[in-house]
């Protein structure tokens, strides 16, 4: 069924505004996100579990960060649930104020010597909630811009949606280089990390202001009329005819997911920790390649309006699952030369696979169900990619005493990611005005408007 969504200016009309609105706020929440992985990494074994052991310790803070993981899906349906019947730009608001009152609130959290138990329990409770937030948030951002953007520039726009993560990762790195760079060591760790929690409740009052500015999409705003396109329970119908592109778009997602968090979190954890690298000089390293990351989204983006969403994606996936055999021994040479090398390989050919999913997600879903089917797929890869990939990553250290297999472990999910990719259709100049039976497209054929697939 076509949906009648008026002129090119219309579908256009404050284009610019949503873009902005998409990468503020996507930065701002992933910001919140980073933050725990930092503080997990350089203090929060100490502060919430020093009844542990250092590796138990660790462990343990890596677990509770895996909690936002396990939340995001939940987040995913929830507040697809209300994007898909109420509209994106509400659900939207909600999120960003949901994300940014409990990462405030982490840094009022009490630590164990004051509150025992409930300071770990306190702190999983909130870690919950920032994944509900983040779930809500990545799905409806992305629909924002691919509903907005002409067919031919969505994967360039949806390039603004991708860029919010690098930002958030940068600003969060940089907040803690300071505060690490600036403080003693004791200061630091009793309330030096706290302050990048709290300062977000600045940001949240930008994301505010950006988000209460922008209007509902016009092609949901034509769907909402239609009374018989708003589905009772999208996650249901979600799950009963989208259930491929679901589980194959997320097993295409873990790969990305696991490469960024092992070379980030938990190779931040790994060497300060295990190799006893200089906490500031690894957040300098880690600082400088995130601006190739970045670049790379930018240039992917681009290039999978002309190549192809799934064949860019691809070739980011593959290069990337042969470079994770490089990264640990690299990082375990401990010169700073080749662990910048090795940081930079990872974030550029992260960016890569990562610059087109803001619009290849979106377009696999009709619009009835897109917000829950593109949300659920993006976090579902978080939990099988990022919620375990650091777990087993200390698991296979304590091991064998070296993080060099697990680059091998990277490369096996990127294989398995590779082959998920194969098995999706291309959707590259898909027309998001045609809601497309169940199942439609064929595998490596884009989905567009006039093709036989649709």
């Amino acid at each position: 069924m076509a949906i009648d969504v008026g002129s090119e200016g219309v579908r256009q009309a404050g284009l610019g505004r949503v873009a902005a609105a998409a990468f503020v706020g996507t930065a701002i929440e992933y910001y919140d996100f980073f933050l725990y992985g930092m503080a997990a990494a350089l203090v929060f074994g100490r502060e919430f579990f020093p009844v542990l052991g250092a590796a138990s310790a660790l462990l343990a803070a890596l677990s509770v960060y895996a909690v936002a993981f396990v939340a995001r899906p939940v987040g995913a349906v929830l507040f697809g649930h209300f994007g898909d019947r109420v509209g994106r730009k509400a659900v939207l608001v909600v999120s960003l104020l949901m994300m940014g009152l409990s990462t405030a609130a982490v840094g009022l959290l009490p630590g164990y010597a004051h509150w025992g138990i409930w300071s770990p329990v306190a702190l999983v409770v909130l870690r919950f909630c920032q994944g509900l937030g983040l779930g809500g948030e990545w799905g409806g951002a992305a629909l924002l811009l691919a509903e907005y953007a002409p067919p031919g520039r969505r994967g360039r726009y949806a390039g603004f949606l991708q860029l919010g993560p690098s930002a958030g990762s940068v600003l969060a790195t940089t907040v803690f280089l300071v505060l690490s760079a600036g403080l003693r060591e004791s200061a630091f760790s009793s309330w030096g990390w706290r302050l990048p929690f709290l300062g977000s409740l600045l940001l949240v009052v930008v994301g505010l202001f950006v988000r209460l500015r922008i209007s509902e999409t016009p092609v949901f705003a034509v769907c909402a009329a239609e009374v018989e396109e708003r589905p009772a329970v999208p996650v249901l119908e979600v799950l009963r005819d989208h259930w491929r592109p679901v589980l194959l778009g997320s097993g295409a997602l873990s790969f990305g997911y696991a490469l960024f968090y092992l070379s980030n979190t938990y190779a931040l954890a790994y060497t300060t920790g295990e190799l006893g690298v200089d906490r500031t000089l690894m957040l300098s390293l880690q600082l400088l390649a995130a601006p190739s990351g970045a670049l790379a989204v930018w240039l992917s983006a681009g290039w999978s309006d002309r190549w192809g969403r799934r064949r860019t994606v691809l070739l980011g996936t593959v290069l990337a699952a042969g470079w994770s055999l490089a990264v640990f021994p690299l990082l375990e040479s401990l010169r700073a030369s080749l662990m910048l090398l090795a940081l930079l390989g990872s974030s550029a050919l992260l960016g890569v696979l990562l610059g087109p999913m803001g619009a290849f997600l979106p377009e696999l879903f009709p619009t009835r169900v897109r917000y829950t089917g593109a949300a659920l797929t993006y976090n579902l890869g978080g939990v099988v990619g990022g919620a375990t990939a650091p777990l087993l990553a200390t698991r296979i250290t304590e091991t064998y005493g070296t993080a060099t297999p697990v680059g091998w472990y990277l490369a096996v999910l990127g294989v398995a990611s590779a082959s998920c990719l194969c098995a999706l259709p291309e959707t590259c100049g898909a027309d998001l005005t045609v809601d497309r039976p169940a199942g439609a497209g064929r595998r490596g054929a884009p989905v567009v408007s006039g093709d036989p697939a649709t």
